[in-house]
């Protein structure tokens, strides 16, 4: 008889590697397009900064503004589909994979008509919290001209993750850049050649994200056989899905899987905002400003690789569950857990050791230089919290616990990041270096927590919930008829 506990606790080497391959090929396009997306931000702000400091404040404005109001809602509204289309792929339940892609575009196209007329009232929202007027129009002119992108984003965000979960992600990668390239000559041609300014800048940046679509689709036409776009794939018919009395179900299981996503993702977002206001309130806020700025674009490039290692365990975890292998659900999550360990230690070394010359990138300002090398290094410290909690996300996500997650976020940034950063910046006479303590804590915290509860997952449990969530067909009716869940589950673990 088969140890059980040998089979969970001791992969083989052979087993390591595989998934260090299978989550490499996932991992490594997912961090090459995040790495290209961010080059496009910095072309934009680039070509804002050429057209004056006007246009500069007025375009970071409604940047930031468009970033916590819009991208992250439906950043994170998209990853309700992520557990859902991550097990159904496992399962071979095509045909729920396609219905929870239409879905969710609907889903985030609905969403986008709130926040579409929310950024069309920019100007008056900015003026009640007291911005200067001229900042607030160039503001608003943008986000006027940036209305389109919530389309864009509305199909791109699901079709990235119908993509990466299916185990294509090197089209993203591709597509991605190739769009990027053409970001730049539109941008000038639009921005300076036709003199559109500010709103040149906005048109730029939704052109590139509806060219990244178009070259999508186009890859998915051309590459993937038809009848796998239009027509429910033969090998799902012997799946039946939900009937359409279960329709509201269907719906329901998406929103409530979007929902908490949704939530987790705009509060960890969102304190990176909420770090940046406040130190406009400390002494001397043009240096802490400046300073807050460059952390938040090291911090944005240095979560690249997390992210990265997010999706692809998201990705192995919903495929495993969904295809009844707890086990090798369970070795892909140590082995990213474990990625993920050596890549916060490579970030805080790079954050640490090379401080200097990365902050000399940014700035000359000798006060700013000062400022950004003494908080650095608290900031690679960050990232030793921030890696594997992010990993661990993307565990929680692939398990369809998105829930977990977004709690865990709500009291570790607002209920423990929160009170420390403000009683350390403004009380304790630390300054800007007591905020980066208070983003220190909530990582910490954050960390801790969902590492815990990723280490008590009781893998044979997420196995069943995914086969009663995805595996409505054959499995569904073997476990009614035949067998009860604890032999069913032995029955896989040995077969494991």
């Amino acid at each position: 008889m088969i140890d059980e506990d040998k089979i969970q606790m001791y992969p083989t080497l052979q087993e390591v590697v595989e998934e260090l391959r299978r989550t490499k090929d996932i991992a490594f396009p997912i961090a090459a397009m995040s790495l290209v997306g961010y080059l496009k931000g910095i072309i934009s702000v680039v070509c804002m900064g050429k057209l004056g400091r006007l246009e500069l404040a007025g375009g970071a404005l409604a940047i930031g503004f468009t970033n916590i109001t819009g991208y992250s809602v439906l950043s994170g509204l998209a990853m309700g589909m992520d557990p859902v289309c991550s097990q159904a792929f496992g399962s071979r339940n095509l045909t729920l994979v396609f219905a929870t892609l239409k879905r969710t575009i609907i889903m985030l196209l609905c969403a986008s008509v709130p926040i579409g007329l929310l950024w069309l009232n920019l100007e008056p929202v900015m003026l009640r919290l007291h911005q200067k007027s001229d900042i607030a129009r160039v503001a608003n002119l943008y986000c006027k001209f940036a209305l389109p992108d919530l389309i864009a984003n509305s199909f791109l965000h699901p079709l990235r993750i119908y993509l990466r979960n299916k185990g294509d992600p090197w089209p993203l990668m591709w597509c991605t850049l190739l769009s990027s390239i053409l970001h730049l000559p539109i941008t000038i041609i639009l921005a300076f050649t036709f003199q559109y300014g500010v709103s040149g800048v906005a048109v730029a940046t939704f052109i590139t994200n509806f060219n990244t679509l178009l070259f999508l689709l186009c890859y998915m036409y051309c590459v993937h056989d038809s009848e796998e776009l239009l027509y429910t794939p033969l090998e799902s018919k012997s799946l039946p899905l939900y009937s359409s009395s279960l329709l509201g179900e269907e719906w329901g299981t998406l929103i409530r899987l979007a929902v908490p996503s949704c939530i987790g993702v705009c509060l960890e977002w969102w304190w990176y905002e909420f770090m940046t206001i406040l130190a406009g309130y400390l002494h001397e806020p043009h240096i802490t400003l400046a300073a807050s700025a460059i952390v938040i674009q090291t911090t944005s490039l240095m979560y690249a690789l997390p992210s990265a290692l997010s999706a692809s365990v998201s990705t192995r975890v919903g495929n495993e569950l969904g295809a009844g292998r707890p086990c090798q659900a369970r070795l892909a999550t140590m082995v990213t857990m474990t990625v993920a360990v050596f890549v916060s230690l490579l970030s805080f070394l790079w954050t640490a050791l090379g401080r200097e010359p990365w902050g000399r990138i940014f700035t000359q300002d000798v006060e700013v230089l000062g400022l950004t090398m003494a908080v650095l290094p608290i900031i690679g410290l960050c990232e030793l919290g921030n890696c594997p909690q992010t990993a661990g996300c993307g565990v929680l996500r692939g398990s369809a616990r998105p829930s977990i997650g977004a709690t865990i976020n709500l009291y570790s940034f607002y209920l423990v990041g929160t009170p420390v950063a403000i009683v350390l910046a403004f009380f304790s006479d630390f300054g800007f270096v007591g905020l980066c303590y208070g983003l220190l804590a909530a990582q910490t915290a954050c960390a801790l927590s969902i590492v815990t509860v990723v280490c008590k997952t009781d893998w044979g449990r997420e196995s069943l919930k995914a086969r009663d969530m995805v595996g409505r067909g054959a499995y569904a009716h073997e476990r009614q008829t035949t067998k009860s869940d604890d032999e069913f589950l032995k029955e896989e673990v040995f077969e494991t």
